[in-house]
């Protein structure tokens, strides 16, 4: 990299990020979507449901994008008692940030700390997980497996107009959101966007952001039932809204890719 683009972000650069939330997503809704690409080979095979630890990701996705604070505390224990580690419930309310902003990442972190010591202090002994099994790449190392990255999730390399208009941007998406947090392998491709699809429903206004996720959902590896199931989940948990959206979404999107 050159002198002019830093891959180390200071407190501002990311807070500046953070800031930028929709922007953060826009890259995949300017990225090309093909049919019919095969499911990357670093998934698990393709199921009709999600599991009981998958069920619980967008749940607490959902609450932590609108600070509902029982509704996350209530989602946070459903998911550490189906087999969440207290790693993946971390990572995913990091992860966020880049989609709800930090206030409400550090929130919900607190929320989660709460939780994790109550259900100590009440004798459960939750796993504690891991952190990510190797180094995560700097300099030159980091652009290209975010840029990887990017392709692989957004289905063609990322380019558009707005990244013609602001090129910074995907400079950041590329190290930081793609790079730094999405080389981070305690957290598995399929677990993040199910997490970044609950947060991304229950937010209005960010539908293209939404459709664009749920095209990236099936390209690593989960397939429309289990996105199906997720809706189902979101209109039990009383957020009929966000159902509603991601109904949308994901209908929109096997329209377009049904077409001839």
């Amino acid at each position: 990299m050159s002198n002019t683009t830093p891959v180390s972000f200071s407190l501002i650069a990311f807070a500046a990020v953070g800031a930028m939330a929709l922007l953060l997503t826009s890259a995949l809704a300017f990225a090309a979507q093909p049919s019919g690409e095969p499911a990357m080979t670093s998934t698990a095979p393709a199921s009709d449901t999600l599991s009981a630890r998958q069920q619980a990701i967008p749940l607490i996705a959902a609450a932590m994008a609108v600070s509902d604070m029982p509704r996350l505390n209530a989602a946070l224990n459903r998911g550490l008692d189906v087999g969440l580690t207290v790693s993946e419930a971390r990572e995913i309310l990091v992860q966020l940030y880049a989609y709800t902003g930090f206030p409400r990442s550090l929130n919900a972190l607190g929320e989660l700390m709460k939780v994790v010591e109550a259900r100590r202090a009440r004798g459960i002994q939750d796993a504690p997980g891991r952190e990510p099994s190797r180094a995560i790449p700097t300099g030159d190392a980091l652009i290209a497996a975010g840029t990887a990255n990017q392709t692989k999730i957004s289905g063609a390399p990322v380019q558009g107009p707005l990244f013609d208009f602001a090129p910074i941007i995907n400079q950041y998406l590329q190290a930081h959101l793609f790079g730094d947090i999405f080389e981070r392998d305690n957290l598995d491709w399929q677990s993040r966007e199910l997490a970044t699809v609950g947060a991304l429903a229950a937010t209005p206004g960010v539908e293209p952001q939404l459709r664009s996720h749920i095209a990236a959902s099936l390209r690593v590896g989960l397939t429309a039932a289990q996105l199906r199931q997720l809706i189902e989940l979101l209109a039990e948990s009383g957020d009929s809204g966000a159902a509603k959206r991601a109904r949308e979404a994901l209908d929109q999107h096997l329209a377009q890719t049904s077409r001839p």
